[in-house]
């Protein structure tokens, strides 16, 4: 996956140096790399701490600053070049990215926020094994009370918090009744995630159960296909444990094994936790396909 992926960023520089006006089509790129555009964004998001797309533009952006301070031509033509139809659309756009607008580099030279071209390489350390196991499901649907909130990183996501908070213990009680496929137990689902997981993005938060029983009135529904998964455990601080094995998938595990995501819900379920001792034991189910 490490030379899948700087083999992409060698595709967007290829497109940025052709023509820097025109989309990047991660699609395309990821195709030619035998992968997936949605594992490709993921695992470059995880691996490079911002978005593909982030990247794209911030590089573009670069460029675009080269080019100010070495090309003679206007402002409205540099723009265009870029793929912007005007100089305040550019100006936009490059601001957001230096802090600073194209005429004031022009004029002082900077300062400037250059996004180098990035190279990814994979450290083996070995030091943490991951516990994790492989495993086919059938189709099955998961049921419960879901909600749309933002995606936090690190920490305890306090929307997703006052969700829960507000289901009535009942409902958890009535849930837990239809559990009878795995994953067991009550779940945190996480569903329709921007394959880029960029902090603030909106997903769908589901607190509920697997079963292949109908669900009750009211509660909310989502369809799993049958399919492979990775479940990795994790034991310790929660929900530090948890996240630091999350972030690990992308890192370490994914690069060295020969499976890569596949769209899907992401499951957590959690098997024991100590409210006292702030710990917890849990599964992370993420759906994956052969690579």
């Amino acid at each position: 996956m490490v030379a899948a992926l700087n083999l992409a960023v060698d595709a967007v520089e290829a497109q940025l140096e052709r023509d820097p006006s025109a989309p990047v089509d991660t699609t395309a790129v990821a195709v030619g790399l035998g992968t997936t555009d949605y594992h490709l964004r993921r695992m470059f998001s995880s691996l490079a701490g911002m978005p593909l797309s982030d990247y794209v533009r911030r590089r573009r952006m670069s460029l675009a600053a080269a080019d100010l301070l070495t090309d003679g031509a206007d402002l409205l033509s540099v723009a265009v070049r870029y793929g912007y139809g005007s100089t305040e659309a550019f100006g936009r756009a490059f601001r957001a990215v230096h802090g600073v607008g194209p005429g004031d580099v022009r004029r002082s030279g900077g300062p400037l926020r250059t996004q180098p071209r990035i190279r990814f390489h994979l450290t083996v350390e070995g030091s943490v094994p991951m516990d994790t196991r492989i495993t086919d499901l059938p189709a099955l649907r998961l049921v419960g009370n879901a909600a749309r909130v933002p995606l936090v990183h690190e920490g305890v996501n306090p929307h997703i918090a006052e969700h829960v908070a507000a289901i009535p213990a009942a409902d958890t009680a009535r849930l837990k009744e239809l559990n009878d496929v795995e994953p067991l137990g009550v779940l945190a689902v996480s569903d329709d995630l921007d394959p880029d997981r960029a902090e603030g993005s909106e997903l769908t938060y589901l607190h509920g159960v697997a079963t292949t029983s109908a669900a009750p009135d009211g509660m909310d529904v989502i369809e799993v296909q049958a399919g492979t998964w990775a479940v990795f455990r994790t034991v310790g601080p929660h929900p530090e444990a948890l996240q630091t094995a999350w972030a690990a998938t992308a890192t370490s595990w994914f690069p060295s094994q020969p499976w890569r995501l596949r769209p899907g819900p992401e499951i957590v379920a959690v098997q024991a936790y100590d409210a006292e001792a702030g710990t917890a034991t849990c599964e992370l189910w993420l759906p994956v396909e052969p690579q």
